[in-house]
């Protein structure tokens, strides 16, 4: 029987040089320490191992769950300077970020690309003042700048966003900003990490660090962790020269490892988005409220045939490993729909719905920063007297940076051979491939031809997981194959992003990616049935007030 339910699937070889069960024996094996150890697999620790790895570095990652699992796949898909920053005149932030912006463009085309902006404008002065201020925009890109901004009449803004609210609409500005997919950018880090030679492990959760005080003058010296391979509960000791805590908004739970009363430097903030069909603007221009009661921007952006609007700046507590949107966080988007669309959407068009847990850094330790709203993207990298060395704040579009300055300082606090960073011209997995476009294949750039002959060349591959999704069932066999993917989740959240995309849709295509993955990690049909549970389970958070019932139909 085959994965789907119909003819015999060849299996991959999840055991293989690059499979889990492979790289797991590998590092179970090893007789000799790390040089540099990265605990989280978000996009700060994937960034920082990668560029740890192409200086030539022996470099493990270790995720508790699965690779951009929390923070770095809830993001609000932009790759930019920050209009916010520049409201602010953080002027060298905003270059700083507009540079990055050019180095991703440039280096992974197929999930990075540029997107029209449109900034309405209904009051006499806005249309000026903002057209100014996306010109100094412009001028801070310099070379760097993707299209120069320009003033847009009345009908010229209403052309291109066909669904704005043209009651006193003056006219608008047009400017151009980074979009991309960010789990796909997370998945893409991790294959690049692979090929330079490092090893990222998911689901291999750290219990503790390790440390020895011989030869130390001062104390102790953290030497390592100890993690617990969390599908078969073995317990690894690993020592290592350097350990980076990137964990983002864990980064304190990490630190308090070893120090229980350590200041907090991460201020978390929740920030909710809400998913709808791509009428809700009508066009390829995407929609940027510059400025909310609040002070906040919020952003309406086409996204894989769908629009995404947010976000909120919620803070929070606590740092859950689900986190849910508040009613409120959903009406006060959907309020601000209703001021800028002439047919504003309802919650009940809501396709899904999530949150991520941002880890704003605080302003200084113990500090009283106020709003998580004011507090800066930038990040900050603590030293331990231990030398445990932890990384905080900062963004997507700044990745690469952070990991680039991570491992400037690993590599002094660890005393490793000096060796001049790759990674600000380094070309990721599947750039020299194709870029974005409209197939489903585009995003694995190079590899996309030989997904797409794993689509057409084993039966049923090529069928769509579900009709609203572009999704199709070669893709769940290559993530088991070449991605790392252990779940349902992984698939429908990560892999590809259904479950953002359409949440009762991901709930109903989940048996059939369960089958097909069972049949790609040897797994038994108690294992699939469990799977879907969990999966639809989760699916009900994606919904703003509707859950997905256990008995929800197959997609087969």
């Amino acid at each position: 029987m085959s994965a789907d339910g119909g003819e015999p699937v060849p299996a991959g070889d999840p055991g293989g040089a690059t499979g889990r069960e492979s790289l797991l024996s590998d590092v179970r094996g090893r007789d000799r320490p790390w040089d540099v150890l990265v605990i989280g697999g978000g996009s700060t620790g994937a960034g920082a191992a990668l560029e740890a790895a192409t200086r030539g570095y022996d470099t493990l990652l270790l995720e508790q769950g699965d690779f951009g699992q929390g923070t770095s796949s809830r993001s609000t898909k932009l790759v930019h300077g920050g209009v916010r920053y520049l409201q602010q005149g953080r002027m060298g932030l905003v270059f700083e970020a507009l540079r990055e912006r050019s180095r991703l463009l440039r280096n992974a085309p197929h999930v990075v690309h540029s997107r029209p902006f449109l900034v309405p404008a209904y009051r006499w002065w806005e249309r000026t003042f903002y057209g100014a201020g996306l010109k100094l925009y412009d001028l801070l890109s310099g070379p760097h700048n993707l299209e120069s901004s320009s003033l847009l009449s009345a009908a010229s803004a209403a052309g291109r966003v066909p669904n704005l609210e043209r009651g006193g609409l003056r006219g608008g500005v047009l400017y151009h900003d980074g979009q991309f997919d960010d789990a796909r950018l997370v998945v893409t880090l991790i294959r690049s990490l692979l090929d330079a030679g490092g090893v990222p492990l998911n689901y291999v959760e750290v219990e503790d660090l390790l440390h020895e005080t011989e030869g130390v003058a001062d104390g102790r010296r953290v030497t390592g962790v100890v993690a617990r391979d969390r599908e078969s509960g073995a317990e690894m000791r690993l020592q290592a020269r350097s350990v980076i805590n990137a964990t983002g908004p864990y980064a304190d739970s990490i630190r308090r490892l070893e120090d229980p009363d350590a200041t907090s430097l991460v201020r978390p903030s929740r920030g909710t988005h809400l998913v709808f069909d791509r009428e809700v603007l009508g066009g390829g221009t995407a929609l940027m409220v510059p400025r909310t009661r609040d002070g906040r921007v919020i952003f309406a952006i086409p996204w894989h045939h769908r629009v995404l609007v947010g976000t909120t700046d919620v803070p929070v507590d606590s740092v859950p490993e689900r986190p849910r949107p508040e009613p409120r966080e959903v009406s006060y988007l959907l309020e601000h729909l209703q001021r800028y669309l002439r047919d504003p959407p309802s919650a009940g068009d809501v396709r899904s719905v999530f949150a991520g847990i941002r880890p704003l850094a605080t302003a200084g330790d113990g500090d009283d920063v106020g709003e998580t709203a004011e507090l800066s993207r930038d990040h900050r990298i603590v030293v331990s007297d231990t030398g445990l060395i932890s990384v905080v704040g900062g963004k997507w579009t700044t990745y690469r940076e952070m990991g680039e300055d991570t491992i400037d300082r690993a590599a002094e606090v660890a005393a490793l051979p000096e060796r001049e960073s790759v990674t600000r011209e380094l070309a990721l997995h599947g750039a020299d491939g194709d870029g974005p476009g409209g197939s489903p294949w585009s995003v694995y750039g190079a590899d996309a031809r030989q997904v797409r002959s794993l689509a057409e060349g084993e039966p049923r591959m090529g069928e769509a997981l579900h009709p609203r999704l572009p999704f199709r069932a070669a893709q769940v066999a290559w993530a088991a194959r070449h991605e790392l993917a252990r779940t349902v989740e992984d698939v429908l959240a990560r892999r590809t992003p259904s479950l953002f995309l359409d949440a009762r849709a991901a709930a109903e295509a989940a048996p059939r990616t369960a089958r097909i993955l069972a049949r790609e990690l040897d797994r038994p049909e108690d294992w699939a049935r469990e799977q879907v549970a969990r999966f639809r389970e989760l699916a009900g958070d994606y919904l703003p007030r509707s859950e997905i019932a256990a008995d929800a139909p197959e997609r087969t």
